[in-house]
């Protein structure tokens, strides 16, 4: 965006609650709104603002917003980091010679070849310019409230977060699964990508041989989010597709990890035992989804999540 202080860009990882109450405020000003996404809002208060600095006009932009933000200011001066006080999106910091990198997850440092430093903490708002990096505190500090869905789906399995590698946690999940769900099978099988991590920790624990049962079509998105029924149902075999002979007459267990909207699981169910499988055992890491997320992941009411929850 242009504005009267010159170029700045932002990019956002979260989601604002009380961004559509701010921008009717903002449109009742005279303010032209370009889209539909919450981060213009950000961008408007950082132009109305009357402080001298970018950094201070974004602090003051933050004060006013309620909910989760991992956000990247530019200026042709300056790059600002910032991350919300709950800390609900990751974000770290690394360096690439003399020169400061942010991120989201810290596998990007690797394909850049950047030193990993820290992660950026929640409230944290960092400043790096010409005079080097400086760090502040602005906001009152809260409760430390990371996405769970990070360590779950959302993340890399290579990237360290929140503390721990995305990997090692998925493994654990996996483990513990297997101590409380443990059944006689032939093969374990993952729901790739993101159930491999926990179908290994669970085949570990069972002692049960890990096998590719199912193949991932890579050029295919996430199909969870869709917003029809009959586009995440082809979706669903577009993205997956079993392997005949690994899987007929064989006891399975298909690890996976999550039940967002039960869309995936029922149709895997159902092509396994077409393909002649003779047992199909469903297990998923993650506890159960029963609540909407309002802070940056597209799931739907309370009512559709109960009744996918009955229906699998």
């Amino acid at each position: 965006v242009d504005y009267s202080k010159g170029p700045i860009a932002i990019a956002h990882n979260g989601n604002l609650t009380n961004a559509r109450i701010i921008k009717e405020e903002l449109e009742n000003y005279g303010s032209i709104f370009q889209s539909t996404t919450d981060t213009e809002v950000i961008i408007h208060l950082i132009a109305l603002s009357h402080a001298s600095s970018t950094i201070d006009r974004l602090t003051a932009a933050l004060k006013r917003v309620e909910g989760s933000y991992s956000l990247v200011i530019l200026t042709d001066k300056e790059m600002i980091a910032a991350r919300d006080p709950y800390g609900f999106r990751p974000m770290c910091l690394g360096k690439v010679k003399d020169s400061y990198v942010i991120s989201s997850e810290s596998c990007a440092f690797d394909l850049i070849e950047a030193d990993y430093i820290r992660e950026i903490e929640p409230g944290e708002i960092i400043h790096i310019s010409k005079d080097g990096l400086k760090s502040t505190h602005p906001f009152k500090k809260s409760p430390s409230t990371n996405c769970i869905f990070e360590y779950i789906y959302f993340a890399r399995p290579d990237s360290y977060m929140f503390g721990r590698t995305i990997y090692t946690v998925r493994k654990a999940l996996g483990i513990q699964l297997a101590r409380d769900t443990a059944v006689p099978a032939d093969m374990v099988i993952p729901i790739p990508d993101s159930g491999i991590s926990a179908a290994l920790g669970y085949a570990h624990e069972t002692g049960i041989p890990f096998e590719l049962g199912l193949i991932r079509n890579h050029y295919v998105g996430r199909t969870f989010i869709e917003p029809e029924d009959s586009i995440r149902h082809f979706g669903v075999r577009l993205k997956l597709n079993g392997v005949r002979d690994v899987v007929r007459g064989k006891r399975i267990v298909v690890i996976d990890d999550s039940i967002v909207m039960a869309t995936t699981g029922k149709k895997i169910i159902k092509m396994l035992r077409q393909y002649g499988a003779k047992e199909v055992h469903f297990r998923v890491s993650s506890p159960p989804t029963t609540h909407p997320c309002f802070y940056g992941i597209d799931t739907p009411s309370r009512t559709e999540l109960i009744a996918s929850s009955h229906t699998v």
